[in-house]
């Protein structure tokens, strides 16, 4: 393609127009989809380094509870990711078969779901605040300065997985520029409120910022669903509850909400390892190491994206090759992005965490982090476009079990042995993470070219 051409593919992928992914350039199809996706979370990743920015500002407590309490969160979003993959590969699938009304009954069908759901961890983490950060490992001056940060972020659960299921819904539906929208809406109200908060309520403000934006957000999106132009449109009809579309997408969402609580997990016991075995500055340089990650990381997991909703439509209009060659293409173009942040993060390691804290331990801690983290960037972006890939053909138990084995019968032994029968302390619990993520990509690079997948019903 010419840069000539690439240009105009961007502004078409950005318009927002219906496209059928299903024929033509492939190379074509990933680009249309892809930009926005890629655009859409790279503003999620500016939305998590804003709060980090600012929250650093209240010191190393601050920082150790805005960290502590995002990796218990993670469960929330691991059910908001779990549920997203389901409703997009149903709802990619219907439309590859050109059944429109039965993608837009698939999609409010997920939405019960996730109302019954959020309700259940809004009362939960509202009430046992305190003792979820105790559980993590956090000294009583972080449970005290931080219990409130975390009983708002877990009142906004329900905009949380909606945030990520509509904009699930959207992607499927070959809508990325509409999910894209829908998430700078919320990044950007975050931004413009995180500081002004901050100053007036503390560590509260942050998290008051972050729930208000991501409700922005969901607003935004409900207004399309219902009065926008796409695709998918939902009515009061599609809101009847059908046993057998919600069997369905439950049958496709719990291994993937099994899958991302796994890994996210796994997260968490390593920023337990970490905060025990190296103490406040090791547990702050960590969390700010990680929401670098996550801001390299996302863009990636954007680009992924792509390969699910490819997959997804290609597999219901019997483009089986057509699917898996969009995933190969995907793959490589996610390996040459992540191969330059890895070469970022080993050179630049140090002024990076600098950008975000002054105190020279915490610097130390993250620096060595983030070198770690970064030597495995190439196999990080291979295994999402893989395990993507197979979530987007509805083949969400592959990627689980991938995930349970390279990450708790492996990394967590691992990261264990390492920080305290070594006593390499919070340096081993880093090392396990590149380990367990290359072995990650190799097995799902190695059960996605069995081709099984070809053949899963949604």
């Amino acid at each position: 393609m010419t840069i000539k051409s690439i240009i105009s593919v961007v502004r078409q992928s950005l318009n927002g127009e219906n496209q059928d992914y299903t024929q033509g350039s492939i190379r074509k199809a990933v680009l249309l989809l892809a930009v926005p996706m890629i655009l859409e979370l790279s503003l999620e990743s500016v939305f998590a380094l804003v709060d980090m920015f600012f929250v650093g500002k209240l010191g190393e407590n601050a920082i150790a509870s805005v960290g502590l309490t995002e990796s218990v969160i993670t469960i929330v979003y691991s059910i908001a990711i779990g549920l997203s993959t389901a409703a997009g590969a149903v709802v990619a699938r219907r439309i590859g078969e050109k059944n429109i009304d039965g993608a837009a009954h698939a999609g409010a069908q997920s939405l019960i779901i996730a109302f019954v759901i959020s309700a259940i961890l809004t009362v939960t983490g509202m009430i046992y605040a305190g003792d979820i950060l105790a559980l993590m490992g956090a000294s009583k001056d972080v449970i005290a300065n931080g219990a409130i940060f975390t009983r708002i972020m877990f009142g906004g659960s329900l905009v949380i997985i909606l945030i990520f299921l509509i904009n699930g819904i959207f992607r499927g539906a070959g809508n990325a520029a509409m999910a894209m929208k829908s998430l700078w809406i919320a990044s950007f109200t975050n931004i413009i409120l995180c500081p002004v908060l901050i100053h007036f309520f503390g560590l509260k403000g942050a998290a008051m910022a972050t729930v208000t934006g991501r409700t922005s957000g969901v607003l935004y999106q409900c207004y399309h669903l219902i009065k926008g132009n796409g695709l998918v449109k939902f009515t009061a009809l599609h809101f009847n509850f059908e046993a057998q579309v919600i069997k369905t997408i439950i049958n496709i969402a719990w291994p993937a909400t099994l899958q991302f609580i796994i890994a996210s997990g796994s997260w968490i016991v390593v920023a337990r390892l970490v905060a025990e075995t190296g103490g406040t500055a090791a547990s702050a340089g960590y969390q700010v190491a990680i929401r670098n990650v996550v801001f390299f990381i996302l863009p990636a997991w954007g680009l992924s994206n792509a390969a699910a909703t490819l997959v997804g439509q290609n597999l219901g209009a019997k483009e089986f090759d057509r699917a898996e060659k969009s995933v190969m293409i995907t793959a490589r173009y996610n390996a040459i992005f992540m191969g330059i942040v890895m070469i970022i993060f080993l050179c630049f390691s140090n002024p990076i965490i600098r950008v975000f804290t002054s105190d020279e331990a915490v610097i130390k801690f993250g620096v060595q982090a983030l070198q770690i983290f970064g030597s495995a960037y190439i196999f990080y972006g291979i295994g999402m476009v893989m395990t993507q890939a197979l979530n987007g053909a509805g083949d969400t138990k592959t990627p689980t079990w991938i995930n349970f084995i390279c990450f708790w019968v492996i990394q967590i032994p691992f990261a264990w042995y390492l920080s305290k029968h070594l006593d390499m302390k919070a340096t081993g619990a880093f090392i396990s993470i590149p380990i367990a993520e290359t072995m990650l990509a190799l097995a799902a690079w190695y059960y996605f070219k069995k081709g099984k997948w070809k053949a899963v019903k949604v």
